[in-house]
Order: C-alpha cells, then structure tokens, then sequence
C-alpha cells in the first residue's frame, strides 16, 4: 500500500508537494554549509589562523564535496537516489556534531569540514534526482528551477542562522542547530520519499571504473561547454561568498565610530534571497530567450561588477550593501539555468553522469577558490587595505568573464557550422 505522505508526483498537486518538501529539506540540511565563513573573522582571532588558513578550512569543505561527488551522484543511474540522500544526511549531522564538539584549531576543523562536505555531496544533486525520478517530464523545467534556487536560499539561510546564533550562544551551537536539522531532514525524507527501484541500462560498466567512466558525458557538446560554464561560475560564486564578511567587516572598520545598520551575515542572507530570486528570473528568461543568451548576459555583468566591487570598500556602508546584493543578484542568477542546460542535454541513460561531472567541475573550483583568495589576500598585504580587496575580486571577475568566453566562443562555433 501506498503511503500518502509519499506523492509520487503525478498530479500537480502531488508534484508541487514534492517538490516543496524537498526545496525545504535542502535550505534545512545547508544551515551548516557557510557557518564556518559567517564566522571567519571571530575562527581567525580565537585559532590565530592565517588568511590562507582560513580559506582552506572554508575550501575543503568543498574539497570534501568533490571528492565524494563523482561516486555519489553516479552512482543514482545504478541505484534509487533515496538511499543515497538518507545516508548522507546521517553523514552531514554527525560531521557538525563533530565539528562542534571535537574541533579545536586548524587540522581538527579540517577534517570535520571535509566531512560536512561529502554529507553535501550526497544530499544536494542526488537529492535532485531523487526529485526529478518521482516527476513527470512535464514538471521538471521548474522543478529543476525552484530545487537550484533554493540551494542559494540555503546558504543565505546559513549565513542568517549563524550570525544570529553566534551572537546569543556561541559558535558551538551553530554547529549543534546544524547537526539537528540534518537529522530532522532525514526523518522528513525518510517519510515523504517513495522508494523506487532503479532499472540498469545494458550500456553500463560494471564495477567503480564504469561507475566514473565520463567519456561519453564529455562527448556530449551541450552538457559539456554548461558544464565548463558551472564550473566558473561556481569559482566565482564561492570565492565571493566565503570571503564577503570579511570584507564587509574590513569596510566597517574604515569608518571608526560609525554603527552599521545590517551585519555582514545579514547582509549575506538578504543578498541571497535577491539572488535565488533572480535564479528564478533568469531561469525563465532562459526558457523565452535561449539559456546561452541568459547565461552569457548574467557572466558578463558580474564580471564588471566584480572589477570594481573590492576597491569600493570605501564607500558609505548603505551603498555597498545594496552593491553587494545586485552583484549577488547576476554572480548567483545564472544557476538555475546552467544547471537546467546541463540536465536537459544530457541523455536519459546518463543524467546521474553527467550531473555528477558538473558537480565534480564545479565544486572542485567552489574548494579552491576560497584558498586561492586567501593567498592572494595573504600576498597583497593581508586584506588590510582597499588596493588587497580590489585584487582579490579581481580573481573572482575574471572566471566570469572566462565562463562568458566559454559560451560566446561555443555560440559562435555552432552558427558557422553547415
């Protein structure tokens, strides 16, 4: 018998549950994510660390993620993605129990970051396959939409929950919130997800080697040049979100005596609402206007954005914020459609692949942005002065302005050809 609770989507009202739920189980189980870069400037004075420190424990948590990513999000092609979410979100509330319980400096807090991350890598895209595979084709364009959506929402929330937090009971309770949400996600989806066995293609290798054999998602020309695009806008996405409180604080600082009327972990969440908004927006421009278009458009602004966007510290707090939030708006509003583009390229057979592929590309630049910012912080004088900033936003502009490259050149190619 059926469990009602369990809508297999096919009705409207049963997709739009489904797909409400599992919008509300990801922001949920994400509290964690940006908890460590919400609280970096208070993490650097109490464990001393370096700016390049700090960008590795920031970073590795996505290292974690693309490590365990390839594995995981194949391996939805082989097996029901509900498996895979359930497990993963025991991992995540086990790591942030971890974390708060047992981190105590630099090399202690990496291990449990990279641990948080490899709960992510088995909630976020397995978590939309396991919403895309309970779906009927006609609702998937919006439900991929509002699911990558909502991943912004969620590190919004994350940014929101843990400088709210952090100020009435510490950072150890942060982590604790955490660790009891990824364990109510898990009880939710537990209930809310059908199982649902999962018939094998004959095209399929057996082993681990067929499992990450990538060959023929990268022979793909469409999944493939989104896939490049993803992974440039995720080195910008991360680098600015991992290191934007800092320079917010920095920006504070040059106006002694002056009372900001928003904290920066604020700051970062309404920007994020802004920008899940315009994820929204641009993914369905993207379906009117074609994706490329959409995506090349939303690069190229943030990219200019970006060139001048750190050496503007030094303008009046009100003005940096609502800067702050429109260029949240275009480095976050072409998600939904490169991850829509990505999908919907991709062959039936092997869309657990190829999502796998783009998370891999773009999470592994989401873990080393962070790091490379903080060495160029490290290197231009500590980000104590404006020219540090205005470098370091530098690195994040120019992957925008490669990802609209990427595309343009892809466009171009594709129009001259008979």
């Amino acid at each position: 018998m059926t469990n009602p609770l369990s809508p297999s989507g096919s009705s409207p009202s049963k997709a739009y549950f489904l797909v409400a739920a599992m919008c509300t189980a990801q922001v949920l189980g994400m509290l964690g994510v940006f908890a460590f870069p919400a609280l970096l400037p208070h993490f650097i004075g109490l464990w001393d660390l370096s700016n390049s420190q700090a960008g590795w424990i920031s970073g590795i948590y996505f290292g974690g993620y693309t490590l365990a990513v390839p594995v995981l999000t194949s391996l939805t092609d082989r097996m029901d993605s509900r498996k895979i979410y359930l497990v993963s979100c025991f991992v995540g509330m086990i790591a942030n129990m971890g974390f708060a319980l047992f981190s105590q400096g630099f090399w202690s807090a990496l291990v449990f970051r990279s641990l948080c991350g490899l709960g992510l890598a088995g909630t976020f895209i397995p978590g939309l396959k396991a919403l895309l595979d309970r779906l009927e084709n006609r609702f998937l364009p919006r439900a991929i939409a509002f699911y990558t959506a909502c991943f912004g929402l969620g590190m919004s929330i994350s940014f929101y929950y843990a400088g709210l937090i952090f100020k009435w009971f510490g950072w150890k309770i942060v982590f604790f919130g955490a660790a009891g949400c990824s364990g109510f996600v898990l009880i939710l989806c537990l209930v809310i997800l059908v199982p649902k066995p999962v018939q094998r293609s004959e095209n399929s290798s057996p082993g681990l080697l067929g499992i990450l054999d990538f060959r023929p998602v990268w022979k793909n020309s469409k999944s493939r040049i989104y896939i490049l695009a993803y992974a440039c806008h995720m080195w910008e996405m991360f680098a600015a979100r991992s290191w934007m409180v800092a320079f917010l604080t920095f920006a504070i600082a040059l106006h002694p005596g002056s009372s900001p009327f928003m904290l920066p972990t604020s700051v970062m969440a309404v920007a994020g609402i802004f920008g899940m908004i315009a994820s929204i927006f641009f993914g369905e421009l993207a379906v009117k206007f074609g994706r490329a278009r959409i995506v090349s458009a939303a690069m190229a602004v943030s990219g200019l954005i970006g060139l001048g966007f750190g050496f503007s510290a030094d303008l009046p707090y009100p003005v940096l914020v609502c800067l702050c939030i429109t260029y949240t708006i275009f480095f976050q509003g072409d998600s939904a459609a490169i991850h829509a583009g990505v999908i919907t390229s991709a062959h039936p057979d092997r869309r657990g692949a190829t999502m796998a592929l783009q998370s891999l590309a773009g999470f592994a630049s989401a873990s080393l942005s962070p790091v490379v910012v903080g060495f160029i912080l490290d290197r231009t004088g500590g980000g104590s002065s404006i020219p540090s900033w205005g470098l370091t936003f530098w690195a994040m502009a120019a992957t925008a302005f490669l990802g609209l490259f990427l595309l343009v050149k892809t466009q171009t190619r594709e129009k001259l050809q008979p």
